[in-house]
Formats: structure tokens, sequence, C-alpha cells
């Protein structure tokens, strides 16, 4: 492969990783602050109706955020061989902030979170249940929420740094 094959990939992983970032962003400063005023009642359904546009898979958020993975992947590959000096190794960090800080807590820990409250008939709950619901989800949700975030920023900034080597 080439340079330039390695600089296109970059530049469209950096953008897609960067949007990624955004979103998750938008919902640490947000969303989430912007939900949290509500009742037990509202916030479950807000955020079941948010994650729902999620699950059902909205083609320009599944472009965005699988996109990234094999891009940030392919960007990596290329750096390796193309790539010399720091540019190789702060791709390589790039891609392991991304994929191990971004990426794996969100399958591992917000997709299961999100699934357990898809889960629930929010109506059919008692006042003591939403509660006990919104406690199991919201405070770790927001926590990994904002480990993405910071993650997804400095794999992004570093997906910027890569080009100045």
């Amino acid at each position: 492969m080439t340079v330039g094959a390695f600089h296109a990939t970059l530049t469209v992983a950096t953008l897609l990783c960067s949007l990624v970032a955004g979103l998750l962003f938008a919902f640490a400063v947000v969303v989430m602050p912007g939900i949290r005023a509500l009742d037990d009642d509202a916030f479950l359904r807000a955020f079941q109706e948010m994650d729902g546009v999620i699950q059902r898979n909205q083609p320009l958020f599944v472009l965005v955020w699988a996109g990234s993975v094999p891009l940030v992947i392919a960007a990596a590959g290329l750096g390796v061989a193309s790539a010399a000096g720091p540019a190789r190794w702060v791709m390589i960090a790039a891609a392991a902030i991304y994929l191990v800080g971004v990426q794996l807590p969100t399958i591992a820990v917000n997709i299961p979170l999100n699934n357990q409250l898809q889960a629930l008939d929010v109506a059919s709950l008692s006042a003591d249940e939403r509660r006990v619901a919104r406690l199991r989800f919201e405070p770790r949700w927001n926590r990994w929420n904002v480990a993405r975030t910071v993650l997804a920023v400095v794999a992004t900034v570093l997906l910027l740094l890569t080009r100045s080597f």
C-alpha cells in the first residue's frame, strides 16, 4: 500500500472517530444532563426513545459508528506498513485507545445497559420499580459514557497528530 492510501484512510477514520467523539460528548454534556431533571418515568421513556433510534439501525449512525471500527483498523494497518517513526506508534496508540477505550466499553457496558432498559415496560412498573431501574442504569451508563468520551477525544487528537510526524 502507498502512503497516499494510508493518508486517505486516516482522513476518513479521523472524520468518523471525531463524529463518534462528538456524539458521545453531546450525550455527556447536553443530553444526559438535560434528561436528568425528568422524573423517573419520563427519564426512562426518553432514553428508550433515543436509544430506539439507534437500535432501529438509523443508517447515518450505523455508517459513522460501525464504519469507524474497520477504518481505524485499516488506518493502523496501513500506518504500520507505510508510516515511519513516531507516526507509526501514534497511529497504533490511537487505534488501541479507540478500540479498547471506546468500542469495547460500548459493547461490554453501555449496550447491555441500553438493552436492559429497552426490555422494560415502563408503564407497567410501579414508581419504586422505575426508581430502581433508573438507579441501576443512569449512574453507570454516565460514568462509562464520560470515559468513552474522553478516550474518543484522545484517540481523535492522536489521529490528527499522526499526520504531523
